[in-house]
């Protein structure tokens, strides 16, 4: 027996492995600051735990309906229409076991062998394994810093071709936290639409958590040309601090809907009956909370982004959303640490990050652009701190 020649074409998550080794040190008594994880350290709300908790008194335990329960469906509809001033009905609405799942689920649905899909580098880690094991080819698209971390109107220009079925807009960004205006949106879906064949998967995952006035928007409301075509993807994960109950959605086409629902009905068939009702009281309850949580990510922002631009070798952008930096090191490669080991490359740097500084963070390697790391700072400002100052004082080190 061997594993699958569809297996063969995808690797491990490097963000989730980051994070094992992190509770695996802890475990261990290890004094090690994690700032790999990609989820917010706040809880779940109460109102949303109470009505978990409530589910599973009332007996709300069997199977439901394979995408989503008709409550939860109604619930995203009107979540789209109030945030999104998007218009979906409940054959529009595919309900997964967290963003991840709706991912797969849209791209092994659609996607074959010659197929591509546009990846705008810095990626997710999981855009171009899903397509690889769909059998389809990512196309990495440039999207560095001279280009503040967006997709140009030109480079996806240049990654299109005939064989093009999917273009993944993800903002704010994992991994830089960079997010598009409504400007830039729409020079891109000027492309778009000039390219009918092309489809988008708009990844809104971190729609709630924006700083400094900006202005969310996704490209099915600022394109309606392209509503026909685009799947608007979201979920309870980082807004709601859901990560643990694996809740996802999406809307988009009825047919594309019923094709993910095929494929979810001979896979994990339906999401936890009791995080699905859950997840409608996170998105029909009160909404305050999301402004509060973004307002202290805001200030964890301009700690870190502060304090690495006073670390020697370390040039870190100021995102617009999410709770990561994306900091280049590019000054670092080729200087060697104390012990004499060469930092060759930025899985070398992290590498002595988090052995020497006890700090855990994840090589830009991972999401496509290089030399760099992702830092979450979705954990407390006293822990920041610490962390940037080992930071400052491992970077002094190397010679």
């Amino acid at each position: 027996m061997q594993p699958s020649a569809a297996l063969a074409r995808i690797s491990p998550s490097p963000t989730l492995a980051v994070t094992a080794r992190v509770m695996e040190l802890q475990r261990a008594g290890v004094d090690v600051i994690g700032l790999g994880a990609g989820e917010p350290d706040f809880d779940t709300p109460e109102h949303i735990k109470e009505a978990g908790i409530r589910a599973i008194r009332d007996g709300r335990t069997k199977y439901t309906q394979v995408d989503g329960t008709p409550e939860l469906k109604a619930a995203v509809v009107a979540k789209f229409a109030r945030d999104n001033g998007l218009a979906y009905d409940t054959t529009q609405v595919s309900v997964n076991v967290g963003g991840k799942h709706t991912l797969f689920n849209a791209i092994v649905a659609t996607v074959g062998a010659g197929d591509e899909v546009v990846i705008p580098a810095p990626y997710w880690v999981s855009y171009p394994d899903v397509v690889q094991f769909a059998g389809g080819t990512p196309v990495i698209a440039p999207a560095g810093p001279e280009q503040d971390y967006k997709l140009s109107p030109e480079a996806l220009e240049a990654a299109i071709t005939p064989r093009t079925k999917w273009v993944i807009l993800n903002s704010p960004s994992n991994p830089t936290g960079a997010a598009y205006t409504v400007a830039e949106l729409r020079a891109l879906g000027d492309v778009l639409v000039r390219h009918p064949h092309v489809w988008v998967f708009a990844d809104d995952m971190y729609e709630h958590i924006v700083y400094d006035d900006f202005r969310f928007a996704t490209i099915a409301q600022v394109c309606p040309e392209l509503y026909e075509r685009t799947l608007t993807v979201n979920g309870c994960s980082k807004a709601y601090s859901m990560t643990g109950w694996r809740i996802g959605f999406a809307g988009g086409p009825a047919w594309l809907v019923k094709a993910m629902a095929k494929l979810q009905s001979q896979s994990t068939s339906n999401p936890c009956s009791i995080a699905q009702a859950a997840a409608v009281a996170a998105l029909t309850g009160p909404q305050d909370f999301l402004k509060e949580r973004a307002t202290a990510f805001q200030s964890r922002r301009d700690l870190v982004v502060s304090m690495l631009n006073q670390t020697n070798g370390i040039s870190c952008p100021r995102p617009e959303g999410a709770f990561y930096v994306y900091p280049s090191i590019a000054p670092l490669i080729g200087k060697s640490t104390p012990s004499g080991k060469l930092i060759d490359s930025d899985e070398a740097f992290v590498g002595y990050l988090l052995d020497d500084a006890r700090v855990a963070a994840v090589q830009g390697a991972a999401f496509g652009l290089s030399p760099a790391m992702r830092i979450s700072y979705a954990t407390s400002e006293e822990l920041l701190r610490t962390a940037c100052e080992r930071i400052q004082t491992a970077c002094a080190a190397l010679r």
